[in-house]
């Protein structure tokens, strides 16, 4: 699939991601630098934690998630700009070794009314691990330049 424009946009259009399995070493890695909390950074201090063992941070799992959308066949011409994040949830932990990916769905396209050269695609992606669980929701704004 080659660069999408706006006009390749359409309410429904679901896409997924390629798989990514979180290490043990980098949960702790980010956490030390970006999340300093025992259950992020300690595998024996997080036994004992409302989780019952080392998780990673929302923002981790967050900046996954845009990787593997950054990496996917969503190749919006001139980038995959963000506009903002709306219901961002973490309903479950990622833990070292899940295995992750992205689905996607468009859930609104419109023209950008300030910027007619461009529109606005509203996605809605879940990140889901190797059970089918989902373990981060979030409703993101695109904003893609029409079809020259």
């Amino acid at each position: 699939m080659g660069e999408l424009y706006l006009e390749d946009f359409h309410v429904g259009d679901k896409h997924r991601s390629a798989d990514y399995t979180v290490s043990e070493a980098e949960i702790i890695e980010y956490a030390r630098r970006y999340d300093p909390q025992f259950f992020h950074t300690d595998p024996v201090a997080a036994k004992r934690s409302a989780f019952g063992g080392l998780i990673a941070s929302g923002w981790f799992t967050a900046a996954i998630t845009m990787r593997l959308m950054a990496q996917s066949e969503i190749r919006i011409a001139g980038g995959m700009i963000g506009m903002g994040v709306e219901e961002l949830r973490w309903p479950r932990p990622v833990r070292p070794n899940d295995t992750l990916h992205v689905e996607t769905e468009v859930i609104e396209v419109r023209a950008s009314r300030s910027h007619p050269d461009h529109g606005i695609v509203r996605v809605r992606n879940a990140t889901v691990n190797q059970a089918g669980e989902t373990v981060q929701t979030m409703v993101t704004a695109l904003y893609v330049p029409r079809r020259p």
